[in-house]
Protein backbone atom coordinates (compact mmCIF):
# COMPACT_ATOMS: atom_id res chain seq x y z
CA UNK A 1 0.00 0.00 0.00
CA UNK A 2 0.98 3.40 -0.99
CA UNK A 3 0.15 7.13 0.73
CA UNK A 4 2.63 9.23 -0.19
CA UNK A 5 1.90 13.32 -1.16
CA UNK A 6 4.43 16.02 -2.68
CA UNK A 7 2.92 19.52 -3.21
CA UNK A 8 4.06 22.65 -4.33
CA UNK A 9 2.82 25.67 -3.56
CA UNK A 10 2.36 29.04 -1.28
CA UNK A 11 1.83 29.23 2.16
CA UNK A 12 -1.58 31.07 2.90
CA UNK A 13 -0.09 32.21 6.70
CA UNK A 14 2.43 32.23 9.08
CA UNK A 15 3.01 28.53 10.44
CA UNK A 16 1.29 28.11 13.77
CA UNK A 17 3.80 26.45 16.44
CA UNK A 18 1.90 24.67 19.49
CA UNK A 19 2.94 22.31 21.80
CA UNK A 20 1.46 19.18 22.99
CA UNK A 21 1.05 18.55 26.70
CA UNK A 22 4.08 16.77 26.57
CA UNK A 23 6.27 18.96 25.11
CA UNK A 24 6.21 17.78 21.39
CA UNK A 25 6.26 20.75 18.61
CA UNK A 26 3.61 20.59 16.06
CA UNK A 27 2.56 23.48 13.50
CA UNK A 28 -0.21 24.12 11.21
CA UNK A 29 -0.12 25.46 7.85
CA UNK A 30 -1.83 26.00 4.76
CA UNK A 31 -0.35 25.45 1.55
CA UNK A 32 -2.63 26.72 -1.63
CA UNK A 33 -1.59 24.94 -4.35
CA UNK A 34 -2.48 25.76 -7.82
CA UNK A 35 -4.38 23.35 -10.22
CA UNK A 36 -3.70 22.85 -13.99
CA UNK A 37 -5.56 24.70 -16.03
CA UNK A 38 -8.48 24.10 -17.11
CA UNK A 39 -9.08 23.44 -21.02
CA UNK A 40 -10.94 27.22 -20.76
CA UNK A 41 -8.06 28.61 -19.55
CA UNK A 42 -9.37 29.05 -15.60
CA UNK A 43 -7.48 27.97 -13.21
CA UNK A 44 -8.40 26.97 -9.52
CA UNK A 45 -6.92 26.39 -6.64
CA UNK A 46 -6.86 23.85 -3.52
CA UNK A 47 -5.92 24.76 -0.12
CA UNK A 48 -4.20 22.17 1.56
CA UNK A 49 -4.16 21.67 5.28
CA UNK A 50 -0.31 20.65 6.18
CA UNK A 51 0.83 19.05 9.71
CA UNK A 52 4.87 19.13 10.85
CA UNK A 53 5.90 17.29 13.85
CA UNK A 54 8.80 17.98 16.48
CA UNK A 55 12.23 19.21 14.30
CA UNK A 56 10.52 19.98 11.07
CA UNK A 57 8.30 21.88 13.15
CA UNK A 58 10.39 24.37 14.38
CA UNK A 59 12.32 24.75 11.36
CA UNK A 60 8.97 25.48 9.21
CA UNK A 61 7.74 27.73 12.45
CA UNK A 62 11.71 29.52 12.37
CA UNK A 63 11.95 30.15 8.27
CA UNK A 64 8.58 30.07 6.51
CA UNK A 65 6.07 32.42 6.26
CA UNK A 66 2.58 33.65 4.63
CA UNK A 67 3.54 33.98 0.66
CA UNK A 68 6.49 31.59 0.49
CA UNK A 69 6.82 28.81 -1.76
CA UNK A 70 7.50 25.39 -0.26
CA UNK A 71 7.62 21.78 -1.64
CA UNK A 72 5.83 19.66 1.34
CA UNK A 73 6.05 15.59 0.87
CA UNK A 74 4.18 13.07 3.59
CA UNK A 75 1.11 11.31 3.74
CA UNK A 76 -2.72 11.99 3.75
CA UNK A 77 -3.95 11.84 7.15
CA UNK A 78 -8.22 11.77 7.53
CA UNK A 79 -8.70 12.34 11.28
CA UNK A 80 -12.19 13.63 13.03
CA UNK A 81 -13.10 14.87 16.38
CA UNK A 82 -16.28 16.07 18.22
CA UNK A 83 -17.06 19.50 17.53
CA UNK A 84 -18.21 21.95 20.48
CA UNK A 85 -21.70 21.70 19.00
CA UNK A 86 -21.72 17.87 19.22
CA UNK A 87 -21.49 17.51 15.56
CA UNK A 88 -18.76 14.54 14.00
CA UNK A 89 -16.13 16.41 11.85
CA UNK A 90 -13.69 15.15 9.83
CA UNK A 91 -10.58 16.33 8.62
CA UNK A 92 -7.87 15.75 5.55
CA UNK A 93 -4.33 17.11 6.10
CA UNK A 94 -1.09 16.15 4.94
CA UNK A 95 1.12 15.41 7.54
CA UNK A 96 4.59 16.17 6.43
CA UNK A 97 8.14 14.55 6.77
CA UNK A 98 10.04 16.64 4.61
CA UNK A 99 9.64 20.92 3.71
CA UNK A 100 11.64 22.28 1.08
CA UNK A 101 12.14 25.97 0.57
CA UNK A 102 11.75 26.94 -3.05
CA UNK A 103 12.18 30.75 -2.79
CA UNK A 104 14.18 33.41 -0.23
CA UNK A 105 12.61 35.54 1.85
CA UNK A 106 11.92 38.98 -0.04
CA UNK A 107 14.95 40.55 2.29
CA UNK A 108 17.55 38.01 1.50
CA UNK A 109 16.73 37.92 -2.33
CA UNK A 110 17.01 41.43 -2.09
CA UNK A 111 20.70 41.19 -0.43
CA UNK A 112 21.67 38.41 -3.02
CA UNK A 113 20.39 39.72 -6.56
CA UNK A 114 22.12 42.75 -7.90
CA UNK A 115 19.31 43.84 -10.11
CA UNK A 116 17.01 43.92 -7.10
CA UNK A 117 19.34 45.38 -4.40
CA UNK A 118 19.35 49.04 -4.15
CA UNK A 119 22.27 51.09 -4.94
CA UNK A 120 24.93 48.09 -5.78
CA UNK A 121 28.62 48.74 -5.45
CA UNK A 122 31.50 46.34 -5.59
CA UNK A 123 33.02 45.66 -2.20
CA UNK A 124 36.25 47.99 -2.96
CA UNK A 125 33.53 51.43 -3.72
CA UNK A 126 34.35 51.21 -7.19
CA UNK A 127 32.14 50.58 -10.27
CA UNK A 128 33.61 48.71 -12.84
CA UNK A 129 33.75 49.20 -16.44
CA UNK A 130 31.34 47.52 -18.18
CA UNK A 131 32.87 46.36 -21.65
CA UNK A 132 29.77 47.24 -23.88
Amino acid sequence: MLNRVILIGRLTRDPELRYTTNGKPVVRFTLAVDRQRAPQGERSTDFIDIVAWEKLAETVHNYLNKGRLAAVQGRLQVRSYEAKDGQRRRVWEVVADQVSFLDRPPSEEAAHDPFLAPDAVPEDGQEEDVPF
